[in-house]
Protein backbone atom coordinates (compact mmCIF):
# COMPACT_ATOMS: atom_id res chain seq x y z
CA UNK A 1 0.00 0.00 0.00
CA UNK A 2 1.33 3.48 -0.87
CA UNK A 3 1.36 5.52 2.29
CA UNK A 4 0.81 8.70 0.31
CA UNK A 5 -2.58 7.50 -0.90
CA UNK A 6 -3.58 5.71 2.29
CA UNK A 7 -6.93 6.82 3.67
CA UNK A 8 -7.64 7.11 7.36
CA UNK A 9 -11.02 7.45 9.00
CA UNK A 10 -12.37 10.97 9.32
CA UNK A 11 -11.25 12.36 12.66
CA UNK A 12 -14.76 13.64 13.34
CA UNK A 13 -16.65 10.43 12.62
CA UNK A 14 -18.72 9.06 15.46
CA UNK A 15 -18.14 5.52 14.19
CA UNK A 16 -14.37 5.95 13.99
CA UNK A 17 -12.77 2.59 13.16
CA UNK A 18 -9.50 2.74 15.09
CA UNK A 19 -8.62 -0.93 14.51
CA UNK A 20 -8.77 -0.51 10.73
CA UNK A 21 -6.63 2.62 10.86
CA UNK A 22 -4.01 0.89 12.99
CA UNK A 23 -3.89 -2.03 10.58
CA UNK A 24 -3.70 0.23 7.53
CA UNK A 25 -0.81 2.18 9.04
CA UNK A 26 1.03 -0.98 10.12
CA UNK A 27 0.59 -2.61 6.72
CA UNK A 28 2.46 0.19 4.95
CA UNK A 29 5.64 -0.84 6.84
CA UNK A 30 6.78 2.74 6.27
CA UNK A 31 6.21 4.02 9.80
CA UNK A 32 5.80 7.62 10.86
CA UNK A 33 8.66 8.67 8.60
CA UNK A 34 6.63 7.40 5.67
CA UNK A 35 3.77 9.71 6.62
CA UNK A 36 6.12 12.69 6.83
CA UNK A 37 7.87 11.81 3.56
CA UNK A 38 4.43 11.66 1.92
CA UNK A 39 3.79 15.23 3.07
CA UNK A 40 1.00 14.80 5.61
CA UNK A 41 -0.16 18.09 7.13
CA UNK A 42 -2.69 16.56 9.55
CA UNK A 43 -1.71 13.67 11.77
CA UNK A 44 -3.99 10.60 11.71
CA UNK A 45 -6.29 10.19 14.67
CA UNK A 46 -4.47 7.06 15.88
CA UNK A 47 -1.72 9.45 17.05
CA UNK A 48 -4.01 11.80 19.00
CA UNK A 49 -3.35 11.73 22.76
CA UNK A 50 -6.62 12.75 24.44
CA UNK A 51 -5.08 13.48 27.87
CA UNK A 52 -2.09 15.41 26.54
CA UNK A 53 -3.36 18.87 27.53
CA UNK A 54 -4.21 17.69 31.03
CA UNK A 55 -0.70 16.22 31.41
CA UNK A 56 0.92 19.35 29.97
CA UNK A 57 -0.50 21.42 32.81
CA UNK A 58 2.39 20.00 34.83
CA UNK A 59 5.03 21.64 32.65
CA UNK A 60 7.77 23.13 34.75
CA UNK A 61 7.82 26.89 35.11
CA UNK A 62 11.11 27.02 36.97
CA UNK A 63 14.59 26.45 35.53
CA UNK A 64 15.26 23.11 37.19
CA UNK A 65 17.84 20.90 35.51
CA UNK A 66 18.74 17.24 35.78
CA UNK A 67 22.02 16.75 37.72
CA UNK A 68 25.16 16.62 35.58
CA UNK A 69 28.01 14.48 36.93
CA UNK A 70 31.62 14.60 35.74
CA UNK A 71 33.20 11.14 35.78
CA UNK A 72 36.71 12.41 35.15
CA UNK A 73 39.19 10.79 37.52
CA UNK A 74 36.80 8.32 39.19
CA UNK A 75 39.15 5.43 38.42
CA UNK A 76 42.31 7.07 39.79
CA UNK A 77 41.40 9.56 42.50
CA UNK A 78 39.68 8.08 45.62
CA UNK A 79 38.63 11.50 46.92
CA UNK A 80 37.12 12.42 43.56
CA UNK A 81 35.38 9.05 43.39
CA UNK A 82 33.80 9.60 46.80
CA UNK A 83 32.32 12.93 45.62
CA UNK A 84 30.96 11.33 42.44
CA UNK A 85 29.42 8.40 44.35
CA UNK A 86 27.60 10.82 46.64
CA UNK A 87 26.27 12.81 43.66
CA UNK A 88 25.06 9.60 42.01
CA UNK A 89 23.39 8.48 45.23
CA UNK A 90 21.54 11.76 45.60
CA UNK A 91 20.49 11.86 41.95
CA UNK A 92 19.32 8.22 42.02
CA UNK A 93 17.22 8.79 45.12
CA UNK A 94 15.65 12.12 44.15
CA UNK A 95 15.66 12.44 40.36
CA UNK A 96 16.15 8.91 39.02
CA UNK A 97 18.03 10.71 36.22
CA UNK A 98 21.43 12.29 35.71
CA UNK A 99 23.72 13.20 32.85
CA UNK A 100 27.37 12.10 32.72
CA UNK A 101 30.27 13.86 31.03
CA UNK A 102 33.87 12.68 30.65
CA UNK A 103 32.44 9.16 30.56
CA UNK A 104 35.17 7.72 28.35
CA UNK A 105 33.28 7.38 25.06
CA UNK A 106 34.82 9.66 22.44
CA UNK A 107 32.71 12.38 20.84
CA UNK A 108 33.56 10.89 17.44
CA UNK A 109 31.94 7.58 18.46
CA UNK A 110 28.80 9.36 19.71
CA UNK A 111 28.53 11.35 16.47
CA UNK A 112 29.10 8.28 14.32
CA UNK A 113 26.40 6.41 16.23
CA UNK A 114 23.86 9.18 15.64
CA UNK A 115 24.86 9.31 11.97
CA UNK A 116 24.43 5.54 11.72
CA UNK A 117 20.90 5.74 13.11
CA UNK A 118 20.06 8.55 10.69
CA UNK A 119 21.53 6.46 7.89
CA UNK A 120 19.26 3.54 8.77
CA UNK A 121 16.11 5.66 8.57
CA UNK A 122 17.24 7.39 5.37
CA UNK A 123 17.56 4.05 3.56
CA UNK A 124 15.26 3.29 0.65
CA UNK A 125 11.77 2.32 1.84
CA UNK A 126 11.97 -1.08 0.15
CA UNK A 127 15.08 -1.95 2.17
CA UNK A 128 13.43 -1.00 5.46
CA UNK A 129 10.17 -2.80 4.65
CA UNK A 130 12.16 -6.02 4.39
CA UNK A 131 13.23 -5.56 8.03
CA UNK A 132 9.83 -4.51 9.41
CA UNK A 133 8.53 -7.03 11.95
CA UNK A 134 6.41 -7.44 15.08
CA UNK A 135 8.37 -10.48 16.27
CA UNK A 136 10.13 -9.03 19.35
CA UNK A 137 12.85 -11.70 19.37
CA UNK A 138 14.18 -11.27 15.84
CA UNK A 139 17.94 -10.40 15.78
CA UNK A 140 16.95 -6.93 14.54
CA UNK A 141 13.46 -5.54 15.09
CA UNK A 142 12.24 -2.52 13.12
CA UNK A 143 8.71 -1.16 13.41
CA UNK A 144 6.65 1.80 14.53
CA UNK A 145 5.28 1.56 18.07
CA UNK A 146 5.98 -1.85 19.64
CA UNK A 147 2.62 -1.46 21.41
CA UNK A 148 0.70 -0.13 18.40
CA UNK A 149 -2.31 -2.38 18.99
CA UNK A 150 -2.45 -2.13 22.79
CA UNK A 151 -1.53 1.48 23.65
CA UNK A 152 -4.30 4.08 24.10
CA UNK A 153 -2.64 6.23 21.39
CA UNK A 154 0.24 5.73 18.97
CA UNK A 155 3.45 7.70 19.43
CA UNK A 156 5.07 9.82 16.72
CA UNK A 157 8.21 7.71 16.35
CA UNK A 158 9.79 4.73 14.60
CA UNK A 159 12.24 2.31 16.21
CA UNK A 160 14.77 -0.38 15.49
CA UNK A 161 16.52 -2.39 18.17
CA UNK A 162 18.82 -5.35 18.66
CA UNK A 163 19.97 -7.51 21.58
CA UNK A 164 23.73 -6.84 21.77
CA UNK A 165 24.49 -8.90 24.92
CA UNK A 166 24.80 -11.53 26.24
CA UNK A 167 24.21 -13.16 22.85
CA UNK A 168 25.11 -10.63 20.17
CA UNK A 169 23.63 -11.02 16.68
CA UNK A 170 25.62 -12.27 13.73
CA UNK A 171 27.14 -9.32 11.83
CA UNK A 172 25.03 -10.12 8.77
CA UNK A 173 21.87 -9.68 10.87
CA UNK A 174 22.72 -6.01 11.49
CA UNK A 175 22.04 -3.30 8.87
CA UNK A 176 25.17 -2.65 6.82
CA UNK A 177 24.60 1.11 7.02
CA UNK A 178 25.30 1.13 10.77
CA UNK A 179 26.71 -2.33 11.50
CA UNK A 180 30.25 -1.40 12.53
CA UNK A 181 29.31 1.52 14.74
CA UNK A 182 26.51 -0.47 16.41
CA UNK A 183 29.04 -3.09 17.46
CA UNK A 184 31.65 -0.55 18.59
CA UNK A 185 29.20 1.72 20.43
CA UNK A 186 27.62 -1.28 22.18
CA UNK A 187 31.04 -2.46 23.37
CA UNK A 188 31.91 0.98 24.74
CA UNK A 189 28.55 1.65 26.37
CA UNK A 190 28.71 -1.76 28.02
CA UNK A 191 32.12 -0.87 29.48
CA UNK A 192 30.62 2.36 30.76
CA UNK A 193 27.74 0.38 32.26
CA UNK A 194 30.23 -1.67 34.25
CA UNK A 195 31.68 1.54 35.70
CA UNK A 196 28.25 2.97 36.47
CA UNK A 197 27.16 -0.20 38.26
CA UNK A 198 30.30 -0.02 40.41
CA UNK A 199 29.50 3.57 41.38
CA UNK A 200 25.84 2.71 42.01
CA UNK A 201 26.92 -0.23 44.19
CA UNK A 202 29.11 2.08 46.25
CA UNK A 203 26.23 4.57 46.48
CA UNK A 204 24.22 1.72 48.05
CA UNK A 205 27.15 1.06 50.46
CA UNK A 206 27.70 -2.35 48.87
CA UNK A 207 30.86 -3.95 47.53
CA UNK A 208 31.77 -2.08 44.29
CA UNK A 209 31.34 -5.26 42.25
CA UNK A 210 27.94 -6.20 43.72
CA UNK A 211 25.60 -5.09 40.90
CA UNK A 212 27.92 -6.44 38.22
CA UNK A 213 28.31 -9.72 40.12
CA UNK A 214 24.54 -10.30 40.18
CA UNK A 215 24.28 -9.73 36.45
CA UNK A 216 22.94 -6.19 36.07
CA UNK A 217 25.53 -5.66 33.31
CA UNK A 218 24.84 -9.00 31.61
CA UNK A 219 22.27 -7.93 29.03
CA UNK A 220 22.19 -4.98 26.63
CA UNK A 221 19.41 -3.96 24.26
CA UNK A 222 20.26 -1.04 21.97
CA UNK A 223 17.11 0.80 20.90
CA UNK A 224 17.38 3.42 18.14
CA UNK A 225 14.50 5.87 17.81
CA UNK A 226 13.58 8.30 15.06
CA UNK A 227 11.12 11.11 15.88
CA UNK A 228 10.23 12.76 12.56
CA UNK A 229 9.15 16.40 12.39
CA UNK A 230 5.48 16.59 13.37
CA UNK A 231 2.97 18.96 11.68
CA UNK A 232 0.70 18.99 14.77
CA UNK A 233 2.93 18.39 17.81
CA UNK A 234 0.28 19.73 20.19
CA UNK A 235 -1.88 16.66 19.46
CA UNK A 236 0.58 13.84 20.06
CA UNK A 237 3.75 12.68 21.81
CA UNK A 238 7.03 11.19 20.69
CA UNK A 239 6.86 8.81 23.66
CA UNK A 240 4.10 8.47 26.22
CA UNK A 241 4.82 8.87 29.93
CA UNK A 242 6.60 5.71 31.10
CA UNK A 243 9.44 4.31 33.20
CA UNK A 244 12.03 1.87 31.82
CA UNK A 245 11.91 -1.87 32.53
CA UNK A 246 15.72 -2.09 32.75
CA UNK A 247 18.29 -1.94 35.56
CA UNK A 248 19.61 1.31 34.07
CA UNK A 249 19.32 3.02 30.71
CA UNK A 250 22.10 5.02 29.05
CA UNK A 251 20.71 7.44 26.47
CA UNK A 252 22.46 9.22 23.64
CA UNK A 253 20.29 12.06 22.35
CA UNK A 254 20.92 14.54 19.58
CA UNK A 255 20.76 18.36 19.79
CA UNK A 256 17.01 18.72 19.17
CA UNK A 257 15.76 17.74 22.62
CA UNK A 258 12.27 16.76 23.68
CA UNK A 259 13.01 14.38 26.55
CA UNK A 260 11.28 15.37 29.79
CA UNK A 261 11.42 13.81 33.26
CA UNK A 262 8.64 14.01 35.84
CA UNK A 263 10.20 15.60 38.93
CA UNK A 264 8.07 16.67 41.89
CA UNK A 265 5.00 16.39 39.65
CA UNK A 266 6.47 18.79 37.07
CA UNK A 267 7.82 18.00 33.61
CA UNK A 268 11.45 19.09 33.41
CA UNK A 269 13.40 19.23 30.14
CA UNK A 270 16.47 17.01 29.94
CA UNK A 271 18.35 19.52 27.82
CA UNK A 272 21.01 18.04 25.53
CA UNK A 273 24.60 18.67 26.62
CA UNK A 274 27.30 18.23 23.95
CA UNK A 275 29.12 14.96 24.57
CA UNK A 276 26.93 13.98 27.54
CA UNK A 277 24.99 10.77 28.06
CA UNK A 278 21.76 10.58 30.06
CA UNK A 279 21.54 7.83 32.69
CA UNK A 280 18.30 6.82 34.32
CA UNK A 281 17.35 4.27 36.94
CA UNK A 282 15.07 1.50 35.64
CA UNK A 283 12.29 -0.47 37.32
CA UNK A 284 14.51 -3.48 37.97
CA UNK A 285 17.02 -1.39 39.93
CA UNK A 286 14.21 0.19 41.95
CA UNK A 287 12.94 -3.32 42.68
CA UNK A 288 16.27 -4.76 43.86
CA UNK A 289 17.11 -1.62 45.88
CA UNK A 290 13.69 -1.90 47.58
CA UNK A 291 12.67 1.60 46.43
CA UNK A 292 15.90 3.32 47.54
CA UNK A 293 16.72 4.27 43.93
CA UNK A 294 13.80 5.59 41.90
CA UNK A 295 12.71 4.59 38.41
CA UNK A 296 11.12 7.86 37.32
CA UNK A 297 8.54 8.49 34.63
CA UNK A 298 9.63 10.37 31.54
CA UNK A 299 8.31 11.17 28.08
CA UNK A 300 9.31 12.69 24.75
CA UNK A 301 7.32 15.59 23.33
CA UNK A 302 6.71 15.86 19.60
CA UNK A 303 8.39 18.68 17.72
CA UNK A 304 7.92 20.57 14.46
CA UNK A 305 11.69 20.21 13.97
CA UNK A 306 13.16 16.86 13.04
CA UNK A 307 13.98 14.15 12.68
CA UNK A 308 15.28 13.77 16.24
CA UNK A 309 17.25 10.58 16.84
CA UNK A 310 18.18 8.93 20.11
CA UNK A 311 19.87 5.70 21.16
CA UNK A 312 18.66 4.11 24.38
CA UNK A 313 20.90 1.34 25.74
CA UNK A 314 18.87 -0.77 28.17
CA UNK A 315 20.92 -2.83 30.61
CA UNK A 316 18.69 -5.88 30.80
CA UNK A 317 18.46 -9.37 29.32
CA UNK A 318 14.91 -8.25 28.45
CA UNK A 319 12.74 -10.89 26.75
CA UNK A 320 15.55 -13.41 26.42
CA UNK A 321 14.83 -16.57 28.45
CA UNK A 322 16.11 -16.41 32.02
CA UNK A 323 15.79 -18.37 35.25
CA UNK A 324 17.79 -16.03 37.52
CA UNK A 325 15.55 -14.52 40.17
CA UNK A 326 15.84 -10.89 41.26
CA UNK A 327 14.37 -9.51 44.45
CA UNK A 328 15.34 -6.84 46.99
CA UNK A 329 19.05 -7.12 47.87
CA UNK A 330 19.26 -8.76 51.29
CA UNK A 331 22.09 -6.50 52.48
CA UNK A 332 19.74 -3.52 52.09
CA UNK A 333 16.93 -5.05 54.15
CA UNK A 334 16.26 -4.81 57.87
CA UNK A 335 13.42 -5.15 60.34
CA UNK A 336 12.47 -1.56 59.57
CA UNK A 337 12.94 -2.06 55.84
CA UNK A 338 11.34 -5.40 54.89
CA UNK A 339 11.22 -6.51 51.23
CA UNK A 340 8.61 -4.60 49.24
CA UNK A 341 8.76 -6.77 46.11
CA UNK A 342 8.54 -10.46 45.32
CA UNK A 343 11.26 -12.12 43.31
CA UNK A 344 10.92 -12.23 39.53
CA UNK A 345 12.99 -13.09 36.50
CA UNK A 346 13.93 -10.26 34.14
CA UNK A 347 12.04 -12.04 31.35
CA UNK A 348 8.82 -12.24 33.39
CA UNK A 349 9.05 -8.60 34.42
CA UNK A 350 9.73 -7.34 30.90
CA UNK A 351 7.08 -9.63 29.36
CA UNK A 352 4.49 -8.18 31.74
CA UNK A 353 5.58 -4.62 30.91
CA UNK A 354 5.74 -5.36 27.17
CA UNK A 355 2.19 -6.77 27.10
CA UNK A 356 0.82 -3.63 28.77
CA UNK A 357 2.64 -1.25 26.44
CA UNK A 358 3.16 2.42 27.25
CA UNK A 359 -0.18 2.90 28.97
CA UNK A 360 1.04 5.60 31.35
CA UNK A 361 1.17 3.36 34.42
CA UNK A 362 4.03 1.49 36.10
CA UNK A 363 4.28 -2.34 36.16
CA UNK A 364 6.07 -2.19 39.54
CA UNK A 365 2.91 -2.35 41.72
CA UNK A 366 2.10 -5.74 40.16
CA UNK A 367 5.29 -7.13 41.74
CA UNK A 368 4.82 -5.56 45.17
CA UNK A 369 4.31 -7.84 48.16
CA UNK A 370 0.82 -7.40 49.51
CA UNK A 371 1.14 -7.41 53.30
CA UNK A 372 -2.02 -8.11 55.28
Amino acid sequence: MDIGTMEFSNNNEVDYDRASDLKAFDNTKDGVKGLVDAGVTKIPRIFHHPLLHQDSDNSCGTQLSVPSIDLDGVGEDPARRKVVVEKIREASETWGFFQVVNHGIAMSVLEEMKSGVNGFYEQDSEVKRGLYTRDPLRPLVYNSNFDLYSAPAANWRDTFYCFMAPHPPKPQDLPSVCRDILVEYSKQVRNLGGVLFELLSEALELNPSHLNDIGCNEGLVVVCHCYPACPEPELTLGATKHADDSFITVLLQDHIGGLQVLHENKWVDVSPLPGALVVNIGDLLQLITNDKFKSVEHRVVANRVGPRVSVASFFSTSLQPSTKLYGPIKDLLSEDNPPKYRETTVCDYVSYAFARGLDGTSPLPHFRIKYL
